[in-house]
């Protein structure tokens, strides 16, 4: 059973199938090498590429707990790394997501090691940009939202979905047609609901059915030409 708020499972199973999206494609951006980052200028540098940062907040491995980086003693939310994430506390208030309003979450009963994981996604959705960094450190890891015009944006692939949709669900199981029908509407597919399905009007003449009948994930996603 989860810890969570239900309106940061739901807001999660909004917001996650498009920040996976963009986690693969800030991973073909920056590459997997030693790296360093500079908070007070809001850097991350990983095999010579540098991106522009802000802290979200920290994983703290042994006591299993979140830490905004506004109510971190050593940063605050006036730092110039702090201030360009504030918009996900001014979010919690707004829509009553009380994980994005306590300074420090407990996820002592959350049963994994990706808890730090599901609050930057969630946090990163509502930020939009361009991902997050899991910058690991002894102890525990810091959450870094990219937001730089440099990465690539994310563009739509049908071919994926199936995938991405299913990864998404598995972390935000709350309600996956509404994961699958945000991720439709922010790259502009046309779509309607049908019975226990979503069908989507695919880019390039096609039409693509997905079906939710009879479990928590969809079924199948049937691609067929349009008639």
């Amino acid at each position: 059973m989860s810890g969570f708020s239900s309106a940061f499972e739901r807001l999660g199973a909004a917001q996650s199938a498009l920040v996976l999206a963009r986690q693969e494609t800030l991973a073909a951006h920056l590459p997997r090498a030693d790296w360093s980052a500079d908070l007070n200028g809001r850097t991350y540098t990983s095999g010579g590429v540098t991106v522009r940062v802000g802290l979200l907040g920290s994983y703290a491995a042994r006591e299993r707990t979140w830490l905004w980086g506004w109510a971190n003693a050593q940063f605050g939310p006036t730092h110039p790394a702090v201030a360009p994430t504030l918009a996900v506390r001014e979010a919690g208030e707004r829509l009553g997501v009380p994980e994005f309003t306590v300074p420090e979450l407990d996820l002592s009963w959350f049963e994994g090691d990706n808890a730090g994981h599901l609050v930057a996604i969630a946090a990163a959705g509502v930020l939009g940009g361009s991902g997050y960094i899991g910058a690991g450190y002894e102890g525990g890891s810091a959450y870094l939202h990219v937001d730089d015009p440099q990465v690539p944006p994310t563009s739509f692939d049908a071919a994926s979905v199936p995938s991405l949709i299913d990864k998404a669900v598995a972390l935000f199981p709350a309600d996956p047609q509404l994961t699958l029908t945000r991720l439709l509407a922010h790259h502009r597919v046309p779509y309607r609901r049908a019975g226990t399905g979503v069908e989507a009007r695919l880019p390039g003449g096609r039409t693509a059915v997905a079906d939710f009948s009879g479990t928590p994930r969809f079924t199948a996603w049937a691609e067929t030409a349009h008639v």
